[in-house]
Parts: C-alpha cells; structure tokens; sequence
C-alpha cells in the first residue's frame, strides 16, 4: 500500500493501527444490502499493546477481505445474521496483497470508510 491518492491518511492509518473498513457495494437484487470490509489481522503485540492501554501501528500486517449480503430489512435488529451470505473472501499476505484484490473486485481503496459512518451490521 502506498501513501498516495487511492488511500487517504486516516484510512491507512485506521488500516495499520489493526482497525476495520467497510464499504457497501452493489447487492445482488432488490431488498437486498452488501458491504465489503478489510479487517487487518491482530497479533499478540497487537494484544500486549492493548492491555497496556495503547494501539500498535504496523505497516506489515495481514488482512482478512470478507463481502457479505444481508436482507435489508435485517439490518437494524439482532437477526441480520439471517439469510445472510457470505460472497466472496480473501485474505491479503500484505498492504501490496490487499490493492490486489480490491483491484481484482473492482474497489477502489477512497471508497472504504470506518464501519460507524455505514449501515454494516458487524
């Protein structure tokens, strides 16, 4: 991953820092709503850090790329879990890795966000 213009800096820096993304994209039918999240995988430091009361940046991490499909209607309450299915999953060895695959699924990296500015029930 580069610092230029496809990834905003508090986008990368939410990805180092171990933090979730998403997106919603294109559901498969009416009624239906789809989000895409990267979530950068956590180690033990990530967890020693954590107990001490701070985040560890890292520009080496893994990432884990699921794309789900809800039923709309499902969203807002405890059972969005409910007719949903998972699309498609990858899991990026690196920052290189994971522009591949969003290249490969047509997304662009400006288009994520944090998951509390989308409706993405995870």
């Amino acid at each position: 991953m580069h610092d230029g213009p496809d990834w905003p800096p508090d986008k990368l820096t939410t990805l180092r820092l171990g933090r979730r993304l998403v997106t919603e994209v294109p559901a498969s039918r009416p009624g239906r709503r789809a989000f895409v999240d990267i979530a950068p995988a956590r180690n033990r430091a990530d967890h020693r850090a954590r107990d001490e009361g701070w985040v560890r940046g890292d520009t080496d991490r893994r990432f884990r790329l699921e794309h789900w499909e809800y039923d709309g209607d499902r969203l807002d309450g405890f059972d969005h879990d409910i007719g949903a299915v998972l699309v498609a999953s990858a899991d990026p060895a690196d920052e290189a890795g994971l522009l591949t695959v969003l290249a490969a699924w047509g997304l662009r990296p400006g288009a994520f966000t944090h998951p509390w500015e989308t409706d993405d029930p995870r």
